[in-house]
């Protein structure tokens, strides 16, 4: 049975051929080979190849260590950061409360005056 490729938007299939793209030359910017880059990663070689295309097969976590022979792996935990969410931090923002008011003070029994 023929493996079934993911169906992915186009904007995806774009963004993850450019990472490829990306981590490709920066491993030639550094003037790895692909066999040294891969035995780095603890990898094969025919995934780092599918990497530097961009396929969607290849699990986060190759990716993830191919980064991290890069020495670019802590960008990798910035991807969804809240502190770059502006989508989330723009509909946090139109939820936050119009007034805020203390809490009311009960009154009666345990209000701290103890006459005995």
């Amino acid at each position: 049975m023929p493996k079934r490729r993911p169906v992915l938007p186009l904007r995806v299939q774009r963004v993850l051929g450019k990472l490829g793209s990306d981590i490709r030359d920066a491993r030639k910017r550094r003037r790895i080979t692909m066999q040294v880059m891969a035995e780095r990663a603890l990898i094969a070689p025919p995934t780092l190849r599918k990497i530097e295309r961009g396929d969607p097969g290849v699990a986060i976590g190759f990716y993830a260590s191919v980064l991290f022979v890069l020495d670019l792996s802590e960008r990798f935990g910035e991807i969804v950061d809240a502190s770059t969410d502006e989508l989330g931090l723009t509909l946090a923002s139109r939820e936050l409360p119009q007034r805020v008011r203390w809490p009311k003070q009960r009154s009666g029994a345990g209000s701290g005056s103890d006459e005995s």
